[in-house]
């Protein structure tokens, strides 16, 4: 699959189901990845990428929180070196920390209050701070793009928030 076209890759991805999802997700991020690709060609195969992981949603074996885990640090990484598209809500920085703050369960201050005495949780609770502490790893970027405001405020108070969370 490696060295498939990108029409190849996303039809094999219409039908693909777990690990083969993976697979193509991780080719076409690499492809994404690539440089000596024309910077196109990179959203594009970023595009797949991101498609291949949000169908793992479609399978009982997508975990929600790493799907948007590994859709958010794409969508960083092309908005970081590509450059944001506002038009294309994939590659625009406000898209991204909407997305961003609509997925997580918690406010930066009840997270850092279940931080405190993370070690006596039961460890369903440490997984759910676990995942919030790994859907917000991108956000020290994300924030340098966002204009001031309340979203901003608020991505920078879970910026600092994450820090505490086990």
């Amino acid at each position: 699959m490696s060295t498939w076209t990108l029409d190849q890759l996303q039809t094999f991805i219409q039908g693909a189901r777990g690990r083969q999802l993976e697979t193509a997700r991780v080719i076409a991020q690499s492809q994404a990845y690539d440089a000596s690709n024309p910077q196109e060609a990179r959203r594009q195969w970023a595009k797949l990428s991101l498609l291949a992981n949000r169908r793992m949603l479609d399978d009982a074996e997508g975990h929600s929180a790493r799907v948007a885990q590994q859709d958010f640090m794409l969508r960083m990484w092309v908005i970081d070196r590509l450059g944001p598209d506002r038009t294309d809500p994939d590659w625009s920085p406000e898209a991204l920390a909407s997305d961003t703050l609509d997925t997580l369960t918690f406010t930066p201050t009840q997270a850092a209050g279940l931080a405190e005495g993370w070690r006596d949780l039961p460890v369903e609770q440490i997984r759910v701070l676990r995942w919030h502490k790994n859907l917000t790893a991108h956000l020290e970027s994300l924030v340098g793009h966002l204009a001031p405001g309340p979203v901003r405020e608020q991505l920078t108070a879970w910026n600092a928030t994450r820090m505490l969370l086990p």
